[in-house]
C-alpha cells in the first residue's frame, strides 16, 4: 500500500501496490501493521457497503461526535463517485476546508478519513457501490451531519442533471460549532 497525505491534515489516499502476473494481480487493501507504520494505528470494527442505483445520488455530510468519533477507510468497488471530506476539527490548520477526489472501481484508490471529519459523496455513474471499513460502531445518538451545500464550506459538487438526496440529508443544519 502506498500512502499519500491529502491537502487536509491527517487524511490520506492509499493506492494499492499490485503484484501482477498473466492471471491479473493481488493487492493488499488493509494491514493494521502497515497502517500503524504510517501513523494510523487503527482497530477497524465494522465493514459496510453503500449501493446507489442512480447517477447523481448524494449522501452526506456525515460524522459521529466523541466519544464515538470514527476513522473511515472508503473505496469504490463498482462504478464511480466524487468523494468529499470536510475537516471539522476546530484546532486544525485545515479547519472548515474540504477536499474532493474521484474514487472509481478502476483506480482502486482508497481514502482514509480521520475522526473529526465529515464525509459524503455523489455518484457519477448508475449502480455505484462504496465499501467502508470503520473504526467505531454506529451510535445513532452520536450521528451528526452538516448540510451538503452549506456556504460556510462552499463544496463544489459535480454538475448533474439530477441530484438525489434523502430527506434526512436535506435537513441537516448549516454548520454550527458544537
Amino acid at each position: 500500500m502506498i500512502f499519500h497525505e491529502t491537502p487536509l491534515k491527517n487524511a490520506y489516499y492509499v493506492n494499492v501496490d499490485k503484484v501482477e502476473d498473466e492471471r491479473g494481480f493481488f493487492a493488499r487493501v488493509w494491514c493494521r501493521e502497515t497502517f500503524a507504520e504510517n501513523g494510523l494505528a487503527l482497530e477497524m470494527v465494522q465493514g459496510s457497503i453503500s449501493f446507489n442505483k442512480k447517477k447523481g445520488t448524494l449522501r452526506g455530510m456525515h460524522f459521529q461526535v466523541p466519544p464515538y468519533a470514527e476513522t473511515k477507510i472508503v473505496r469504490c468497488t463498482q462504478g464511480r463517485l466524487f468523494d468529499v471530506i470536510l475537516d471539522l476539527r476546530p484546532g486544525s490548520v485545515t479547519y472548515k476546508q474540504w477536499h474532493g477526489v474521484e474514487l472509481t472501481a478502476k483506480n482502486r484508490k482508497m481514502l482514509v478519513i480521520p475522526p473529526g471529519f465529515a464525509h459524503g459523496f455523489q455518484t457519477l455513474e448508475d449502480d455505484t457501490e462504496v465499501f467502508y471499513l470503520i473504526s467505531e460502531f454506529y451510535h445513532p445518538e452520536a450521528a451528526r451531519g452538516v448540510r451538503w451545500n452549506d456556504q460556510a464550506f462552499a463544496i463544489k459538487w459535480p454538475e448533474t442533471e439530477q441530484r438525489i438526496i434523502s430527506q434526512r440529508d436535506q435537513q441537516w443544519p448549516n454548520y454550527v460549532q458544537e
